[in-house]
């Protein structure tokens, strides 16, 4: 097992070196998938352009586990992201990922939302959510007392939860990577050469993990031409998110176009969090769920995303036209969010092709897997599309193997609901690194920091330590302990 940031790059040119699968992109779906391929005895990477897992679109999410109510019944994404949501629960407790399960509540704002609901509720019933209710405007009220004046009633949605975005991923490369995943960070591939099953004549048949065609001969691995070399591998899995459809077209597939959708979003100091109890959705519209309010597992409360679709898959600085809208919206939904201070603004592109469902395609004579036009439901979804995806693998030849079990992983917690270590008097007495405040704000502590530097895919940088820590992400965005943190950062880097 290895993590390679800027290093060269293993030989895979000898005979029987070239991977069995190899995953190009790190987002939570690229690593739920190089999990999923960790149970197997097989040669697996992870490739990924940036720096560090989870840096696209994965990084800047609503955060929501969702139960899937809404989605179109009958597609794979519905499928996927029921299924999605009971795994990553369960794993969320077996690992220590943070989750609330603190419902959702689908607000009517005037007659004709009100008529959407029974449709709605009905559309959650044939996606097998059969929890939903009518909620009076008098109830409503009575269990989210600061909301704006006007709304007619609601659906409640039990089960809806918040979770972390930061630490699913995470969880999921680290054990990968425990269990024999080689991660390849800092390595965009920038050709794909096919290359397809031996044997006499060339002639197409499934390849397995054992390099052999159905023709016989051995499998001509495809080949990665990245900025740090080439990598040989016999299947190949696109993961890319916002440049799916671009790794699709290296390997001559035209099958959709991914359209960058932005969505900026404001983030309330943790003040805030008295007046928020659920997660208030909008009655969807064509581009989404619309601008909803809902608290996030850290104490904050979060108000967004829009939905602006965009030609550039790297324009995601926030505007003051989408800012200005999300604070009309805001004051509708609750207004004395308002008079918060706000701690941070960001935004984040989903991967929006147009259709209503998810891009996942085999293409077995190519030995390639397309899981494209994942939008902001991966998150819950991507355990089952790690499963999913494997599944399609093994169709498409891939012989898997006897099952193995995944190395254990405990993740850092980073939510307020659960035990943090600076409050944590048995742990502090074992190390007092744990009682060493290094960030006020949000209360991180030095020997948090220092386990992150020491972990199995440490930070490259002082954002991706936020991730791992929360350090420089409160009210003061690092004012108070910028120095010390990028110090630590720089010490243990070295």
């Amino acid at each position: 097992m290895s993590v390679t940031r800027r290093g060269v790059l293993p030989d895979t040119s000898a005979p029987g070196a070239a991977y069995d699968v190899t995953v190009v992109g790190a987002g939570v779906v690229g690593c739920a998938i190089a999990r999923e391929l960790a149970r197997y005895p097989l040669r697996v990477a992870l490739v990924e352009a940036s720096g560090d897992i989870g840096e696209g679109s994965s990084k800047a999410n609503t955060a929501i586990l969702h139960t899937g109510f809404d989605a179109v019944p009958g597609t794979l994404e519905a499928r996927l992201v029921r299924e999605g949501g009971r795994l990553l629960a369960g794993y969320a407790r077996e690992t220590g990922i943070p989750v609330e399960p603190v419902g959702a509540l689908l607000v009517a704002w005037g007659e004709e939302q009100l008529a959407a609901l029974p449709r709605l509720a009905d559309k959650a019933g044939r996606n097998g959510h059969h929890g939903t209710r009518p909620v009076s405007a008098a109830e409503l009220y009575a269990r989210e007392p600061h909301l704006g004046p006007g709304a007619l009633g609601a659906l409640d949605v039990p089960g809806e939860s918040i979770i972390c975005p930061w630490t699913t991923p995470l969880a999921y490369a680290t054990q990968a990577v425990r269990s024999g995943v080689d991660l390849h960070l800092d390595c965009p591939v920038e050709k794909v050469r096919l290359g397809g099953p031996g044997g006499p004549g060339g002639r197409r048949g499934p390849a397995g993990a054992g390099g052999r065609s159905g023709s016989g001969g051995p499998d001509v691995p495809h080949r990665l031409v990245t900025r740090r070399g080439v990598l040989r591998t016999r299947f190949l899995v696109n993961a890319c998110g916002l440049y799916a459809d671009a790794f699709d077209a290296l390997v001559g597939r035209y099958d959709f176009t991914v359209t960058p959708r932005r969505g900026q979003l404001v983030v309330f100091d943790k003040f805030a969090r008295e007046l928020v109890r659920h997660i208030l959705l909008p009655v969807p519209g064509a581009l989404g769920k619309g601008v909803l309010v809902a608290p996030t597992v850290y104490g904050n409360v979060m108000l967004g995303p829009t939905a602006e679709d965009l030609d550039d898959k790297t324009a995601t600085g926030s505007t003051a036209e989408g800012l200005a809208a999300l604070r009309a919206q805001g004051r509708r939904i609750l207004p004395a969010l308002l008079d918060e201070e706000v701690t941070a603004v960001y935004a984040g592109l989903r991967a929006a092709t147009g259709a209503e469902d998810y891009e996942v395609a085999a293409h077995p004579g190519l030995r390639y897997v397309t899981v494209g036009g994942i939008r902001s439901t991966g998150l819950t979804a991507s355990l089952a599309l790690g499963r999913h995806t494997v599944e399609l693998l093994a169709d498409a030849g891939l012989e898997l193997g006897p099952e193995r079990p995944l190395a254990p992983v405990r993740m850092p917690n980073l939510g307020e609901a659960y035990l943090r270590p600076y409050r944590d008097a048995e742990r502090i007495a074992r190390d007092p690194e744990y009682g060493t405040v290094v960030c006020p704000c949000e209360r991180v502590t030095r020997g948090e920091i220092r386990d992150a530097l020491a972990s199995t895919v440490p930070p490259a940088s002082l954002d991706g330590l936020r991730r791992r820590t929360r350090a420089r992400g409160g009210r003061c965005q690092g004012f108070s302990c910028g120095a010390t943190v990028r110090a630590l950062f720089e010490e243990g880097v070295r």
